[in-house]
């Protein structure tokens, strides 16, 4: 009976993390595994070598993310205890020995009683019930964890890629721009252009010079932010170099139909909120006895001498302790008990009515972002190109000026430049899109256009 009462609700490391990973690997593309040995930890220090290595992936990224991140390490221990606590919570609480001894004149009295609940003992089945479910809202509420992690990590990837793609362009605009403003100088010098003519390129420049620094700070922000969800070092963070580039655009975005039969392979929050209902439900059925009275169960035996007569009496009983309801019935517990399953009810109706809005307001999201950055790609670009060719063949053809010339230059790289915001829109509402599939819902920056129009152009 013992060995059976001993071994109730249990949990190991391993299937924790089995768990976790069965609910992530389409998202992760990944193993998580906690680190508890030196040796553990120098394997996954000699990944870490590997992936800094070579330019780093977004999928590298996450698997880095993955093997070397403090924070997930973290993670993943809470994960741990708060599973184990739960199965804690599943078996029968230790029974109690108390030892007495009693002298009285030539009488001497020993007492043992062994003492145990008994509504504890007879709801062991209900408990451990409620533990399993315990440890699978625990699993479920880790693996949502380790998905916002992950998303975080690709939407960090996909800025830092991005504002140095930017930064590239700012640099360029600014350099066209300086060089229109010292040629616009040395033409007023000459008398050759007039003062409010210059004046333009050089604003034109003092913008484009600060448009440039605050590029490079974002570019310094972004990769930080990046170095902080990977768990990089110092040494680690000097050998982190990033792609030149975003990566291209997928031929075909996701169709409806496609999203809608990924989303129907059962989300994590409406899993989360269903199991919190039901073990409310449990509790409550499980606590309401509790709410009024408890009962505890003792087995006794004495030992009594009488040291002057020479004899030894051993009785034996049990005894019975009830609580009382004198001064509290439990009705603010029981209260409590259903208010938190209604509580429990009305958060799934509200989970389960969320889910469908916050799936169409992601792929509206990704949709509108696919197109807009599909139409730079295909339309914008190609012909701020046409317009860059024609401008070089009329300015060799003396039909404009240097100063139109460079003006449309700069309009070039600006197209180009929202370009790669666009595209960086895309991934980020892409993996947006992943995170809400799997349950775990975040919100949608509107997608914030970029002009392509120079500000600089002077009229001559």
């Amino acid at each position: 009976m013992l060995a059976a009462l001993s071994g109730c609700a249990s949990v190991t490391l391993e299937q924790n993390m089995g768990r976790v990973n069965d609910e992530t690997a389409r998202f992760t593309e990944g193993q998580v595994v906690l680190a508890r040995t030196d040796d553990e930890r120098s394997l996954r220090a000699q990944a870490v070598q590997a992936l800094l290595g070579a330019p780093l992936g977004q999928r590298e990224a996450v698997r880095l993310a993955l093997v070397n991140s403090p924070s997930l390490q973290a993670l993943l221990a809470r994960g741990w205890a708060d599973a184990a606590d739960a199965a804690q919570a599943g078996r029968i609480a230790n029974p109690i020995f108390a030892f007495e001894r009693l002298a009285h004149g030539d009488e001497l009295e020993l007492g043992r009683t062994l003492s145990l609940g008994l509504l504890d003992l007879l709801t062991l089945p209900v408990r451990h019930g409620l533990a399993k479910q315990r440890i699978e809202r625990s699993q479920l509420s880790l693996a949502g964890e380790v998905v916002d992690l992950v998303r975080r990590v690709r939407q960090a990837w996909v800025r830092a890629v991005a504002a140095q793609q930017t930064l590239r362009y700012a640099r360029q605009v600014s350099a066209g721009a300086e060089a229109g403003a010292e040629l616009a100088r040395r033409m007023q010098a000459a008398g050759n252009f007039n003062r409010i003519s210059r004046a333009r390129e050089q604003a034109f420049y003092a913008e484009a010079a600060t448009r440039t620094a605050i590029a490079d700070q974002r570019v310094t922000a972004s990769r930080e932010e990046l170095v902080r969800l990977l768990g990089l070092g110092e040494a680690q963070a000097r050998r982190l170099t990033l792609p030149e580039r975003l990566p291209d655009l997928p031929q075909q975005a996701l169709a409806p139909e496609a999203v809608s039969a990924q989303a129907s392979h059962g989300r994590l929050d409406i899993r989360l909120a269903k199991g919190a209902l039901e073990s409310s439900a449990r509790a409550q059925g499980l606590d309401t006895p509790f709410s009024y009275t408890d009962i505890e169960l003792a087995v006794r035996r004495d030992s009594k001498f009488d040291n002057a007569a020479g004899t030894r009496r051993d009785p034996r009983g049990y005894e019975i302790g009830v609580h009382l309801p004198v001064f509290d019935w439990g009705a603010m517990r029981r209260d409590a008990l259903n208010a938190r399953t209604l509580a429990a009810a009305n958060q799934l109706e509200d989970v389960v009515r969320k889910a469908g809005s916050s799936l169409r307001e992601s792929y509206a999201a990704y949709r509108i972002a696919y197109d807009i950055a599909r139409h730079y790609r295909d339309e914008v670009v190609p012909l701020r190109k046409v317009i860059s060719e024609e401008n070089q063949l009329r300015y060799n053809g003396m039909l404009i000026g240097v100063f139109e010339l460079l003006a449309d230059a700069r309009d070039q790289v600006i197209a180009v430049m929202a370009a790669i915001d666009a595209q960086q829109q895309f991934w980020l509402a892409d993996t947006a899109l992943q995170a809400t599939l799997i349950g775990r819902p975040t919100d949608v920056a509107p997608f914030m256009a970029v002009g392509t129009a120079s500000a600089g152009r002077a009229g001559h």
